[in-house]
C-alpha cells in the first residue's frame, strides 16, 4: 500500500509522459525552406534553413507561436 506522496509521483510520471507525447505528435515542418522570412522579408540563416519547412526568422517565428497560444 503505496503513501500520498507515491501516488502524487506516479501521475506527475503520467502527466510527463502525455505531455511528451503530444509534443512528439505535434506536426513538424517539412520541404524546403524559404531564403527570406515569410513576415519581416529578412533572411533566414543557413543554418535554420538546413533544418527544412523553414518559414520564418527565429524572432518572427517566437511571436507567431506565442500568439497562437493565447
Amino acid at each position: 500500500m503505496g503513501d500520498w506522496l507515491d501516488d502524487a509521483r506516479k501521475i506527475e510520471e503520467l502527466e510527463r509522459e502525455r505531455c511528451i507525447q503530444a509534443h512528439r505528435a505535434r506536426l513538424r515542418p517539412s520541404g524546403p525552406s524559404r531564403s527570406h522570412c515569410l513576415d519581416c522579408d529578412d533572411e533566414i540563416p543557413a543554418k535554420r534553413q538546413a533544418l527544412g519547412g523553414i518559414t520564418r526568422c527565429t524572432p518572427c517565428q517566437t511571436t507567431f507561436e506565442k500568439g497562437n497560444r493565447r
